[in-house]
């Protein structure tokens, strides 16, 4: 457990020092904010270039619209700056031969693979705090404290989703040691999933529902027990995609 806390440390320091930490903080919290203003000033902007009729026509912008660019934001490119960010998670140690002598000094495999995913984890889940901290407050200003229901369901919901995608490329990860194809691999699996929750049977079991069904939820348009089998499909698939990652670790020449 000492060696362990002892790279999770290193991990998190490494996180700072290359600026990931601050740059996840930073493009997250400007999610947060931007979220609540785009969805205030958009119809002032589509109003000053169309007609005056037009204009009138456009309904005016309400917290649910806040939340609908929320969570637009962070789930498609929130999720692909988290994927580009911690690419290289294994490459560069693999490339420089820099894990040789933490492993021969004895910390396993398994830990090396567990304090990565930790530290990843723990920068996801402050980023998206922030994010939803800052679309909070916004929103809370710009529009008024409404009741939404399930509306920190919803962002657990994606929080599951992301250590869902983090643990996919750690595993990929594990296999390559080249970035472009790390990312490939990464893409490749979730453009499957998307691809695979256009049929609908197969929509309550896709994990990607977990990132896209956020404000159906909110807006009481699915409950959360239709979502409960994508939650355990994603939890397993998590689990597996882990323990997948130490595997192919450990048979790995450093």
């Amino acid at each position: 457990m000492r060696g362990y806390l002892a790279f999770l440390k290193k991990e998190l320091m490494e996180s700072t020092r290359t600026y990931k930490v601050f740059l996840m903080l930073v493009i997250f919290a400007v999610f947060g904010m931007m979220s609540p203003l785009i969805a205030k000033l958009t119809p002032q902007l589509i109003g000053s270039v169309v007609s005056a009729q037009m204009a009138s026509a456009i309904p005016t912008p309400t917290a649910v619209d806040s939340w609908t660019q929320f969570y637009k934001n962070v789930a498609q490119m929130g999720l692909v700056i988290l994927v580009i960010v911690f690419s290289g998670v294994l490459a560069n140690e693999l490339t420089k031969g820099t894990l040789v002598n933490v492993v021969t000094k004895g910390l396993s495999r398994a830990l090396v693979i567990a304090a990565k995913l930790t530290s990843m984890a723990l920068i996801w889940t402050v980023s998206l705090a922030l994010a939803f901290a800052m679309a909070w407050i916004y929103t809370s200003y710009l529009f008024g404290a409404d009741e939404l229901p399930h509306l920190g369901v919803a962002v657990l919901l994606l929080w599951i989703f992301g250590l869902f995608v983090l643990s996919l490329l750690m595993c990929a990860a594990s296999l390559s040691t080249n970035n472009y194809m790390i990312l490939l691999i990464t893409g490749a699996v979730l453009v499957i999933g998307l691809l695979a929750g256009i049929l609908p049977p197969a929509y309550h079991y896709n994990p990607l529902s977990l990132a896209s069904q956020n404000m159906p939820l909110i807006t009481g348009a699915i409950t959360l027990s239709d979502i409960g089998p994508a939650i355990a499909i994603t939890v397993a698939l998590t689990a597996g995609l882990v323990t997948g990652a130490i595997l192919i670790f450990r048979r790995r020449l450093l």
